[in-house]
């Protein structure tokens, strides 16, 4: 097989949850443990950090993994979902998995999982865990796929356990209120493990204290002893961070979201300088500044091109866009936005909080999930908003990016799966330009 025929493979013949959403979900931990148990264990390989939470998973992931990188670590890094590259989630010290790795397992395990029926994520899951075993690695930082509780990375006992934030999103798996949520993602707390909590509220809160009391858990609130003193954003759409314990410290990452989350990672950060990790504010101020080179995030507020300026992010829900379409409201540019979203996120909401002032260029992802973008062009016009739609993101932005000077700011976002649109056709045109 080639790795376009592997990944071909694992899109297709696994159920994925970006193209099918719900036929895509699992619930149960059966698969895991079977495919666990016959890789050898390999998550008992390796100390690990658990990271759950609606926003900031990526974010704050990418960025203690940059942290521990800077501290001499040999990190791994396993998150979801990937933007242009399967091998996106699966990175030791920022380089992705090799593609003769990922051939190599399908084609040797094929026989054994094949008949489990597993999902996507699971076989994902399974590869890193092992990959990661395989190269002997220090830590892995891991992201959960969806809420915690039965989230197939749920098998891990980390060193800390981390969750970001609660808000709306996967109602249809996690539940219909924020105390239901939140329990979900409780479930990552484990007995005797410390955890962080990065934001929290009058629901949340008891959630959170009572799973931490009934498994004798340390749990720390970041809101309650905050690092983050104040901060400025900078002309390079960067952000400088006045610390309690570390002092300034410049993060690259420019989103205004980053403010709170920055603030989780600094307080999961103090508990493993606690545990006897070898951090310094050295280390910190390197992985804050350097997260995207060291680790390859993309699509945080990712700015990619200067004349005009041209800006995408993958947030994707109302507790994401309350920070977005703050700072889009903000700009004070002639403002184009690319937009579109998939199926089960909560559209009007977040079309209410966008922009009246802008130009719009509604658009349909390539994923099978995507909102058509007629629908989204109808709905946004019930709320103010004036542009026309196209059949694909590429046809949006080039739009958008012909209507626009100089001068002009261009953001694209609304769905992860645009911005991987997005990041593609980008990444198609660079090399045929090359």
């Amino acid at each position: 097989m080639t790795y376009k025929e592997t990944t071909d493979y694992l899109f297709n013949s696994a159920p994925l949850f970006q193209n099918i959403g719900a036929g895509a979900y699992k619930e149960g931990l059966y698969n895991t443990h079977k495919l666990d148990e016959y890789f050898g264990h390999p998550h008992r390989k390796f100390k690990t950090i658990h990271v759950a939470g609606t926003n900031g998973k990526g974010s704050c992931s990418h960025t203690i993994a940059a942290i521990l990188q800077a501290s001499g670590l040999k990190v791994g890094l396993f998150t979801s979902p990937h933007l242009v590259d399967f091998r996106e989630r699966i990175r030791i010290n920022g380089e992705m998995i090799d593609e003769q790795s990922v051939i190599d397992f399908v084609e040797q395990h094929r026989p054994f999982f094949e008949p489990l029926h597993p999902s996507f994520f699971e076989i994902t899951t399974a590869l890193a865990f092992k990959y990661f075993a395989d190269q002997h690695i220090d830590i892995a930082v891991v992201e959960v796929g969806l809420g915690g509780r039965l989230d197939c990375t749920n098998i891990i006992t980390p060193e800390i356990s981390i969750i970001t934030n609660i808000s709306f999103d996967h109602v249809q798996f996690l539940g219909d209120t924020l105390a239901k949520i939140a329990s979900e993602k409780a479930g990552i707390i484990k007995t005797d493990i410390p955890v962080v909590i990065g934001e929290y509220n009058e629901e949340t809160k008891p959630v959170f204290t009572s799973k931490a009391d009934d498994v004798k858990a340390p749990i720390f609130f970041a809101e309650d002893d905050k690092e983050v003193l104040d901060y400025t954003f900078n002309n390079n759409n960067h952000i400088g961070y006045n610390t309690k314990t570390y002092g300034n410290i410049i993060g690259e990452l420019g989103g205004y979201c980053q403010t709170k989350n920055t603030n989780t990672i600094l307080c999961a950060v103090k508990q493993l300088q606690k545990q006897g990790f070898g951090i310094n504010n050295e280390h910190i101020k390197k992985g804050f500044a350097n997260v995207c080179e060291l680790t390859g995030l993309m699509g945080r507020w990712q700015k990619v091109g200067t004349s005009p300026e041209v800006v995408c992010d993958t947030g994707h829900n109302i507790g994401g866009f309350e920070w977005i379409a703050k700072q889009l409201n903000g700009i004070r540019k002639p403002l184009r936005i690319v937009f579109g979203m998939v199926n089960d996120k909560d559209i009007t909401g977040v079309i209410s909080m966008l922009p009246k002032n802008a130009q719009y260029y509604f658009c349909q992802a390539s994923v099978k999930r995507a909102l058509p973008h007629s629908e989204i062009k109808r709905i946004s016009y019930s709320f103010g908003l004036k542009g026309d739609s196209y059949p694909s993101v590429g046809e949006a932005y080039h739009e958008a990016l012909s209507d626009s000077t100089a001068d002009d700011f261009i953001y694209v976002g609304g769905s992860s799966f645009v911005v991987a649109d997005f990041l593609t056709i980008l990444g198609k045109e660079k090399n045929d330009c090359v």
